[in-house]
């Protein structure tokens, strides 16, 4: 019994170990606490992942996901997705500035969004304005589904 004891409390420390270094930040997140998460100072590595969109005016939300861009160093690449549909988008983040451009062909632009990462939210929130080929303007608001 002494031996199951000691067995199944080590087994909890590696449990309470692991998921401890689940939770703690990579290099970005660590750059980004050191610095008091500055918006102006969260890079586009930082957003890669998948966000939750909400656009003014449209029920229900898109899921988009952002990987680093094989092309464009520092750049981001991905997709917008609300089933059926399913978009390619281009990304990139300066000084706090979040641009995307959205294509229905992988050709063209349908869409521009232009946003700014919300103050305090250390790159989990970008809101701003999403500007489709007809001018036709919306709000929008993407909120990262990484872990806090």
């Amino acid at each position: 019994m002494k031996h199951l004891r000691t067995a199944l409390n080590g087994l909890a420390l590696i449990c309470i170990a692991g998921l401890t270094a689940c939770a703690t930040p990579g290099p970005q997140g660590l750059q980004a606490a050191a610095a008091g998460c500055a918006d102006n100072e969260i890079t586009a590595e930082q957003l890669v992942g998948t966000w939750r969109v909400s656009l003014s005016g449209q029920p229900g939300s898109w899921t988009l996901v952002l990987r680093p861009h094989p092309e464009h160093e520092g750049s981001l690449r991905g997709a917008l997705m609300q089933n059926p549909q399913h978009y390619a988008v281009a990304a990139d983040l300066e000084d706090g500035e979040f641009t995307m451009e959205e294509s229905r062909d992988g050709q063209r632009i349908a869409a521009t969004w232009l946003g700014k990462v919300q103050a305090g939210s250390c790159g989990q929130r970008i809101a701003g304005e999403r500007q489709d080929s007809t001018g036709a303007a919306e709000r929008f608001e993407m909120r990262s589904e990484r872990l806090r």
